[in-house]
């Protein structure tokens, strides 16, 4: 288990990229959020788990850590804080990636089921992360919540079961998304998120990563629609990111203002939190699309170089 901490001792590189990290992360996370019967092993099982929470805890503190000085510039106030979220869309970090116009103009085939597979593999359930988050929050951010969960499951809008969707697009595209052939940043950007709705600790930094999400995703969903709709899959295959590219701004919308403004109202120091959180996400996006563009446009780097 020891290895598991060398990045937190001196080595140089980003806890992020610590495939052997990122994958026990990966593992564990998957292992203990699944229903399961006791065993004979609880012992064995919670000293597992207590060494697993401490390199869980030191991935994410180093992530708050670069997130603090950004974070520090957030006002504490509603109207201004809610301003500030919502620049997020236009200058937070990962915003405006050329990958994502690529994707949806120039991509082949092999390349946009290479780019899903690592997204597939490095989803972490929007549904489950805000049915953990919403645990003892608020009245009025919990109603948001369960009400952004209702949609989630398809009962908000019968077409709009998340699970399912992304079910069929795997299938359709022969997607074979595996935790070791994910790149560790990608397996990182869920272990985060994973690690914010389950530590209460980081209940309000989870809050502002899931608000993050629904605030900068419609750009880069109706993005990868457009690729699948390009390279000729059915409306069937596409809706996963359809509905995305148009609900997420409806989720975004009340999320900040039934969600954030509450929250940050009745205690201005939640306002630090919630913009960690928010950064921490899209800090995380935007290393995994910049390693994307690293593999899918290699040739096109090393042409260059020449």
């Amino acid at each position: 288990m020891a290895t598991l901490f060398q990045w937190d001792a001196a080595t140089p590189s980003h806890p992020a990229g610590d495939a052997e990290l990122q994958r026990r992360l990966a593992r564990w996370n998957r292992a203990r959020l699944a229903p399961q019967l006791p065993t004979g092993n609880w012992r064995a099982e919670i000293e597992r788990d207590a060494w697993m929470r401490r390199a869980e805890t030191g991935f994410l503190e180093r992530l708050r850590e670069e997130a603090a000085a950004a974070a520090a510039a957030a006002p504490d106030d509603p109207d201004g804080f809610i301003l500030w979220y919502e620049a997020l869309k236009e200058d937070g970090p990962g915003q405006g990636d050329p990958l994502f116009p690529w994707l949806a103009d120039a991509a082949s085939l092999e390349d946009v089921r290479w780019f899903l597979e690592q997204e597939a593999a490095g989803e972490a359930g929007f549904d489950d992360l805000v049915a953990m988050t919403q645990v003892k929050l608020p009245r009025r951010a919990k109603l948001e919540l369960a009400r952004n969960y209702w949609d989630e499951m398809g009962r908000g809008n019968p077409k709009g079961m998340h699970g399912p969707m992304l079910d069929a697009l795997v299938e359709a595209l022969g997607l074979r998304p595996t935790i070791d052939s994910t790149l560790p940043e990608s397996l990182a950007l869920a272990n985060a998120m994973t690690a914010m709705a389950t530590n209460r600790r980081y209940a309000w930094h989870a809050v502002g990563a899931l608000g993050a999400i629904e605030l900068t995703a419609p750009g880069r969903s109706a993005c990868t629609a457009a690729a699948l709709r390009r390279l000729g899959f059915p409306p069937k295959v596409r809706r996963y990111f359809d509905l995305h590219a148009t609900l997420d701004v409806r989720h975004s919308a009340a999320w900040n203002a039934e969600a954030l403004r509450p929250l940050v109202a009745e205690d201005p120091a939640r306002a630090r939190a919630i913009a960690e959180g928010a950064l921490i996400r899209l800090a995380c996006g935007a290393r995994c699309y910049e390693l994307y563009r690293a593999h899918l446009w290699r040739d096109r780097i090393a042409a260059a170089a020449e």
